[in-house]
Parts: structure tokens; C-alpha cells; sequence
């Protein structure tokens, strides 16, 4: 007998397949074929080319991971310094390649732990830093000519900077040798005027004393996870990188001394070819800025280095075990994208900072990656896919759209005091939340998939004693330390 065909049936029947356009709309056909390319004007030479040549769309060094593998960044910091200097060590032995710091809120504002302000927040999201005393303990046994260190420090940047080179000087090193990127993004944080003549500043003093530092991350991360989409955070991110340029260049900075050590910083989300493809049209894009733009003779003021980090915001407290596997389709993506330096999340963030023992599994997923997947093997091995060009291709038409939108206002800086960015971010996290609540959006664990009675994992306190230390010394006396304490491992 023939089942009835009935609308609840064919509704539960478009629930369980794959949606038909991306986290952008972009609209996805079932196949792909060369006539897709043809459609549109699509040239190999003109619009991909060799990767280490303009424009970028297949890596900024022709080589890739075949010379180099990516910087296993992990971003951490928790409590006190020395628990923060024992994760360092700890990531180090196992592997890591790079560092990453992670402060505290009350260290991201300018408050000292001390401040009434600071009150519940000191070493909760990360490391806690007033003084350069801090800073030295931080890096405690660490040689810092021996490993890149990353800052994600946006308003306090040039102060946390100032006492990373007091600490290298105390040491003893060429500060010239120190290697390393500090965010120094204020757009992304809705902040226009008053802080630009600040980075400028910093821009032209690295250039000088540290021309092995990155000046700064032009982040597209957080408005990723503040729900913008992959198209958003392309041109947002684009936007805000030619607000700094020409910022510089007002200030009287030659764009082919500074522009070589702009970075960049994205979110690897979870539509897996549709980060691939963003990751390709970002790069193409900032070539053309730059070298058309801004007219830079420089190939190294075209290139789009980039540091990845995977989606926190897509991190679930139910089944967190199913964190591992979204973290690793992420990772893969950024790397199948051409990242120089990647960020794995651990599964338990979204309960609280990782243990030591899910921060080791996070660093092993880049590591599986890099030397059991094959994904390395070859640079840009997606590319020529009829679809992955094609919304390459897609993604950098409706950025540009975008950018020519921002331009009309009077440029980003203009955007952002209007509203429109903080906006466009808004009405996009709104449309996914609902398309969520009415399934339309998957989230495994969430709303489909879910577990009765699961078991609690192990997740990171941190001593709430911290927020009553001390964090100015008196004259002539070592500021008091926190207690040595391990923070303890309880259940949720």
C-alpha cells in the first residue's frame, strides 16, 4: 500500500535535507558544471593564477604548507600569570607552535584587578595584567625570540605592547627579533575617530623597532560571532582594513612600509566550502584594494595574511562532545583556505575556559591535520571546483556590493557612527536565530538530535579570590601574589 503524500509529510521530508543556499543566501544549485564558470567570465589567469602571484586567490606563498605549515596558535590565559605561564608551557610541550594571548576583561578596558569595576571579572576570560611585573611572569622561562606571540588586546593595545618589549629588554633581547601580532582593532568595536591617531602611532613605532611584528588584526572574528554572515565579515572586515590605510597614509606613513605588516583575523565557520571560498575572496580582494586602490608597488602590501580561528559561537553546551567534530570541519576549512595561523576551540568553551586535557585535543585536531589528512600536501587543492570558483567569485560580487554601499556613506568610519554595520550585524544574527527556532537551521544537539540524561564533563573554576589581590605594590615591594592554587575541575 502507498503512503499518502501528505503536507506534514513533506514537510518533515525538506527537514532532513541540506538547505538550499548558504549561511550568506547565496543560492546553492545541485551540480555544477563548467558552464557555471562560463556564465561568469571567469578566467584562470585573470581571476586565480599561481599561488604567491597577484592576485592571491591561492595563497599568499607559493608554496603554502609544501615550505611552511600554519602557526598552531592556541589562545589562552586564565587566573594569574603564573597559571597562564603553566598553560603556555604546557601547550608548548605539546606541540603548539605559537602563542596567543588571552586577557581578562578588566585588563582589555584599562582597569587594574584592584578597581571596584573589576569586581567578578578578574581572570575570568583570561589572564589578568596590571603591571610589567605581570608581563614577566607571564612569560616566565619563555625565550621570546623563540616564538611568535599574539595579543588580542584592541583598546589597551599599545600599553600591553609597551610591557611585552619591558619584559623582552629585561631579558636581555634584541626586541628587533621579537615576532608577534597584536589586535589593535578598535572598529570592529564600534570605537571610529578618537582611537585611529593611537594605531597610526603604533603602525609607524613597530615599523621602526619591531619590523618583525604584525601592527595590527583587522578583525572580521567578532563580527562573525556576533551573527554577521560569511559575505558580512568579507566586506566589514575589508572595510575597516581601508579605513586604517588611509588613516596611515593621512598621518604621513608610506603605505609600502606599514601595509607588509597588516594582518588579518577571520572566523572558520561551519558551511564548510562557503569558508573555503571566503577565505579565496578576501585575499583577491585585498589585492585589488591595495594595488589599485591605493596604488601600493609592494606585492607584499597586496598580500592578505590571515589568522584563523574556529566559531565559538557555534560551540554547544548540549553534547559538547559534538564540539570536536564542528571544530574540525572548521580547522579544515581555514586550512584548505590558506590561514597562516589557526586557532582550534576546545569542546567544553561553551561552559567555561578549557581544561588542560580538551586544549590538548583541540591542538591534536590541528595536528591530525597537518600530518595524517594530506590536506597540506598540495596548495589550494579545492581550486578549479566549479563551485568553489564560482562562489569565490560570488562572495567577493556581493562584498564589493557591500563596500560600494560604505563608500557612499563616506567610508567605514561613517558607517559605523550611522549604525549601519552594528545594523546589517543585527538583522542577520535576528534571521538565523529564528530560522533556528523554526528548524530551518540544524543545530545538532540543540533543536534535532537531542540526548536525554547526559553526563556532566569536567570544566575550569576560577578562584573568585583573585578579584580581592592586591594590584598596585607599595614603593620598594614586590606586589603580592596570587595564590599558587591550581583553579579546581568541578562538574556542571
Amino acid at each position: 500500500m502507498t503512503d499518502l503524500k501528505t503536507a506534514d509529510s513533506a514537510t518533515q521530508r525538506a527537514a532532513s535535507l541540506p538547505t538550499k543556499e548558504t549561511s550568506s543566501h547565496i543560492p546553492v544549485r545541485p551540480l555544477y558544471t563548467p558552464k557555471d564558470l562560463a556564465a561568469l567570465d571567469w578566467n584562470y589567469d585573470r581571476d586565480v593564477a599561481y599561488p604567491g602571484e597577484f592576485p592571491y586567490t591561492r595563497g599568499v606563498q607559493a608554496t603554502m604548507y609544501r615550505g611552511r605549515l600554519w602557526t598552531m596558535r592556541q589562545y589562552a590565559g586564565m587566573g594569574d600569570a603564573e597559571e597562564s605561564n603553566k598553560r603556555y608551557k604546557y601547550l608548548l610541550s605539546n606541540g603548539t607552535t605559537g602563542l596567543s594571548v588571552a586577557f581578562d576583561l578588566p585588563t582589555q578596558i584599562g582597569l587594574d584587578s584592584d578597581n571596584p569595576l573589576a569586581v567578578g571579572e578578574v581572570g575570568k576570560v583570561g589572564v589578568a595584567i596590571d603591571s610589567v611585573e605581570d608581563m614577566q611572569r607571564l612569560f616566565e622561562g619563555i625565550n621570546l625570540t623563540a616564538i611568535s606571540t599574539s595579543m588580542t588586546i584592541n583598546a589597551t593595545a599599545s600599553i600591553l605592547l609597551a610591557l611585552y618589549v619591558a619584559v623582552a629588554r629585561r631579558q636581555g633581547t634584541d626586541i628587533r627579533k621579537l615576532s608577534g601580532t597584536v589586535q589593535n582593532d578598535v572598529l570592529k568595536e564600534y570605537i571610529a575617530q578618537q582611537a585611529m591617531r593611537i594605531i597610526t602611532d603604533l603602525f609607524a613605532w613597530t615599523n621602526e623597532n619591531l619590523p618583525e611584528w604584525n601592527t595590527i588584526s583587522i578583525s572580521g572574528y567578532h563580527m562573525r560571532e556576533a551573527g554577521s554572515t560569511a559575505v558580512q565579515e568579507v566586506a566589514f572586515t575589508l572595510g575597516n582594513g581601508i579605513a586604517y590605510v588611509e588613516a596611515a597614509i593621512r598621518a604621513g606613513l608610506d603605505v609600502d612600509k606599514f601595509a607588509p605588516r597588516l594582518s588579518f583575523f577571520f572566523n572558520a565557520h561551519s558551511n564548510f566550502l562557503e569558508e573555503v571560498a571566503k577565505f579565496r575572496a578576501a585575499r583577491r580582494m585585498w589585492a585589488k584594494i591595495m594595488r589599485n586602490q591605493f596604488k601600493a608597488k609592494n606585492p607584499k602590501s597586496w598580500m592578505l595574511r590571515f589568522h584563523a580561528q574556529t566559531a565559538g559561537s557555534t560551540l554547544t553546551a548540549q553534547q559538547p562532545e559534538n564540539n570536536i567534530v564542528r571544530t574540525a570541519i572548521q580547522a579544515m576549512a581555514a586550512v584548505l583556505g590558506g590561514t597562516q595561523s589557526l586557532h582550534t576551540n576546545s569542546y567544553d568553551e561553551a561552559l567555561a575556559l578549557p581544561t588542560e586535557a580538551s586544549a590538548r585535543i583541540a591542538l591534536r585536531t590541528q595536528q591530525v591535520i597537518a600530518f595524517e589528512s594530506g590536506a597540506p600536501q598540495t596548495v589550494d587543492p579545492l581550486a578549479g571546483s566549479y563551485y568553489v570558483e564560482s562562489l569565490t567569485s560570488e562572495i567577493e560580487k556581493r562584498a564589493a556590493d557591500y563596500l560600494e554601499k560604505i563608500e557612499a556613506m563616506g567610508g567605514m568610519l561613517k558607517a559605523i557612527e550611522r549604525g549601519y554595520v552594528q545594523q546589517e550585524i543585527q538583522n542577520a544574527a535576528y534571521e538565523y536565530q529564528q530560522a533556528v527556532d523554526r528548524q530551518e537551521a540544524v543545530v545538532v544537539g540543540v533543536n534535532r538530535f537531542q540526548a536525554e540524561g547526559e553526563k556532566a564533563v569536567p570544566i575550569q573554576r576560577i578562584d573568585p579570590a583573585l578579584s580581592a589581590r592586591s594590584a598596585i605594590p607599595e614603593p620598594g615591594k614586590p606586589r603580592s601574589k596570587q595564590s599558587k592554587t591550581p583553579p579546581a575541575r568541578e562538574k556542571i
